[in-house]
């Protein structure tokens, strides 16, 4: 058994169920949706991407990639949300940006877990 592979996809799988148990709930409502869910989400995630930093194959690119772009999208909306919160007023429109935001995370974090079991299956044991 290989203990970076174990700890790498320990990451990455719970960068995406903390993604997913954030985005899962009423789309508009906030209630439903946990900031500090959301923050242990983009910690996670970001740990996860710094696991993926020292893989130099294509694969690795790839699964770098798609951890960015959840990255992104989380950290977007996190600072959507703050902004909202602190300068305007949340409403409908906001929390959707928000929900959607994580929803796209959540999608690269699914492509990310989909590329890791596909190269674990393919790789020799």
């Amino acid at each position: 058994m290989n203990l970076d592979k174990v700890i790498s996809g320990f990451f990455i799988i719970l960068a995406m169920t903390l993604n997913f148990g954030f985005f899962y709930g009423d789309m508009t409502s906030l209630e439903h949706h946990s900031k500090y869910e959301l923050m242990a989400a983009i910690v996670v995630n970001i740990i996860a991407t710094t696991l993926k930093l020292g893989d130099k194959t294509q694969m690795g690119s790839v699964l770098l990639a798609t951890s960015l772009v959840a990255d992104i999208q989380l950290i977007a909306a996190a600072s959507i949300w703050t902004i909202a919160f602190y300068a305007y007023s949340i409403n409908q429109e906001v929390i959707g940006i928000i929900i959607s935001l994580s929803g796209g995370a959540l999608i690269a974090n699914f492509v990310s877990v989909a590329l890791y079991v596909g190269d674990t299956l393919k790789s020799k044991r």
